[in-house]
């Protein structure tokens, strides 16, 4: 039996005149909803999407990550990010937002909670890279894919 969808959030398109951190927090919200356009919207064309745990599959380019989000979308449902903290810092033309996070949702089964930590680039109102952290082994653990040896 699968999930009743969630509602598409409303989420105000990015703009250059948005600060760094309105727009990597919009980023965030859009995700409680089930629209992968809303998604897509905060990344800029060339967009760089990196994973450093294990499980994570990264890509390049607004299209290719747009092509990806309904499969992220249908596999984690009721999602939301919480965000635990936030930085942000100048660097030319670009700013860099890092935020730690706790990711929720429904995986099949199972009620997962995951700690991490995203690295946002944002220029002109758009994220041009994301390089996310996030506890790959807690995730097998609470997905019963791993139990550690005694």
């Amino acid at each position: 039996m699968s999930a009743p969808a969630r509602p598409t959030v409303s989420i105000v398109p990015p703009l250059p005149d948005r600060s760094p951190i309105d727009v990597v927090t919009s980023y965030l919200r859009s995700f409680s909803g089930n629209d992968p356009d809303a998604i897509a919207d905060h990344v800029a064309e060339g967009f760089r999407n990196e994973y450093l745990s294990s499980l994570g599959s990264g890509c390049v380019g607004r299209e290719e990550y747009r092509r990806r989000l309904p499969h992220f979308l249908s596999s984690f449902t009721d999602r939301a990010y919480s965000v635990d903290d936030l930085i942000s810092q100048r660097r030319e033309a670009v700013t860099d937002v890092v935020v730690r996070y706790v990711f929720e949702a429904d995986y099949g089964e199972h009620r997962v909670k995951i700690p991490g930590t995203q690295w946002f680039s944002v220029r002109d109102g758009v994220v041009t890279r994301r390089v996310d952290s996030w506890d790959s082994l807690t995730f097998l653990e609470q997905t019963g894919q791993y139990t550690a040896p005694t």
